[in-house]
């Protein structure tokens, strides 16, 4: 009975550590209309979906300086554009906001590329 628990704990203590190596990165500005509008289509679900647990948000200003231990195919250059993070590098981003059914469909075939994420939607 003791190891199932000890296997229960150390299964949940490993999918809590994968799962806070993932992030979304936000990277939006002041005065970003595109930014307002994801704010206002998606902003308040996000946290509460399966990609919003595999991959929570972190919005970053755009004309701050990025942590030097996350690393970018490239640096973006729009607001919004969301990158997918997976212990600090980059697997996937989405550059604008093209909508809420295309951001859906975006988020999920990157977040696809990572097991946590097709493990916990049942696709392997």
């Amino acid at each position: 009975m003791k190891s199932m628990l000890l296997a229960a704990i150390l299964f949940f203590i490993a999918n809590v550590t994968l799962a806070q190596g993932i992030k979304l990165l936000m990277f939006e500005q002041d005065g970003c209309y595109w930014c307002e509008i994801w704010d206002h289509e998606i902003a308040a679900i996000y946290p509460k979906t399966l990609e919003g647990d595999v991959a929570p948000l972190q919005r970053i200003d755009i004309h701050s300086k990025l942590s030097t231990d996350i690393i970018l195919k490239s640096s973006p250059q729009f607001t919004p554009t969301f990158i997918v993070v997976s212990n600090n590098k980059e697997v996937g981003r989405i550059e604008g906001y093209p909508g809420e059914d295309f951001f859906w469909g975006l988020i999920d075939k990157i977040l696809l590329q990572i097991p946590e994420y097709s493990q916990k939607k049942g696709v392997l």
